[in-house]
């Protein structure tokens, strides 16, 4: 979806440069130029872009769904890890970026999610992504979420990224993790609070063609991963009036539930040790939170979380 509506505003750019307003262009890009460390410095929300009636259609569509296992007090900073990535992302962007019950359920909060800073390099798209809560997944953006003295900050990674939404296949529970630990560091030097969160029937939305490890279609995937900076998976769905092919993600119900917080107290220069130390804890604290709430969403009782 993002990468449709990125398309298009591209075009639409094209078109201000080869056409009668290529003036319009030449303003935009100044504009650009001027603007261009907004996606790292909180971004620019509007409270009108996430208000709007179609994403309350969007999230009622699969429908989405936020459970709340804990309280989050207003007067710390979190780090959020969304997992899994899966095709869409479904549920980051409906519970995040839109105004959902995150507001009601965790009052004083203000999310941000982090996405590839790729994105904000679209001309007028990156308007509309920071207009939605969405700011860049550097290190100085996580940084500036997290630094506010006040408290009421909670930065969204979804920690398996780009590389994860190639094992997005349905009923499939595997999260590139293990290596994954530069949220763990960010959390320390920022004394932010690690918060895990599930969001199970991410995997269910789309069914992707078989790419397993060492095939030669995965190989293809993972070069041009590592050359764009984001993955291209294969997938399809349903159409618009039948469901046997398409590219519309499929309605399954979407419930994304967000763990208790693990106390985290800053430290400016944590050690290795100390960092993977923290990070046990919070592949620990993430199985805990998918054991005790599959049996809730479907997930046979034999199934558990493979963390690679």
């Amino acid at each position: 979806f993002l990468s449709l509506v990125a398309q298009f505003c591209c075009g639409f750019f094209v078109i201000l440069i080869l056409g009668n307003f290529w003036f319009l262009a030449v303003l935009y890009l100044l504009w650009l130029y001027l603007d261009w460390e907004t996606p790292c410095t909180g971004g620019r929300r509007s409270q009108w872009v996430r208000n709007w009636t179609v994403w309350k259609y969007f999230r009622e569509y699969f429908p989405i769904h936020l459970i709340k296992t804990s309280d989050l007090s207003p007067n710390h900073n979190y780090l959020l890890g969304f997992h899994p990535h899966g095709v869409l992302v479904a549920g980051a962007f409906g519970n995040f970026c839109t105004s959902s019950s995150f507001k009601n359920l965790f009052p004083g909060l203000t999310p941000y999610l982090h996405i590839m800073p790729i994105w904000f390099s679209c001309p007028f798209f990156r308007e509309y992504i920071m207009s939605a809560g969405m700011v860049s997944a550097s290190k100085e953006s996580v940084s500036y979420v997290l630094d506010n003295k006040g408290g009421g900050h909670a930065s969204v990674i979804v920690i398996g990224g780009a590389e994860e939404s190639l094992n997005a296949h349905p009923g499939s529970l595997t999260l590139n993790i293990l290596k994954r630990k530069g949220f763990i560091k960010m959390a320390l030097k920022h004394g932010a609070h690690l918060v895990p969160v599930f969001s199970f029937g991410e995997n269910e939305l789309f069914k992707q063609v078989a790419n397993p490890k060492g095939s030669r279609l995965r190989n293809v995937q993972e070069k041009l991963q590592k050359i764009m900076g984001f993955a291209l998976p294969l997938f399809h769905a349903r159409g618009v009036f039948q469901y046997s092919f398409g590219l519309i993600p499929y309605r399954q119900p979407i419930h994304t539930v967000v763990g208790s917080p693990i106390p985290v107290k800053q430290n400016l220069n944590p050690t290795t040790e100390e960092i993977e130390q923290l990070h046990a804890l919070y592949l620990q604290k993430l199985r805990t939170l998918f054991e005790e709430h599959k049996r809730n969403y479907g997930i046979p009782e034999h199934k558990s979380l493979v963390f690679e």
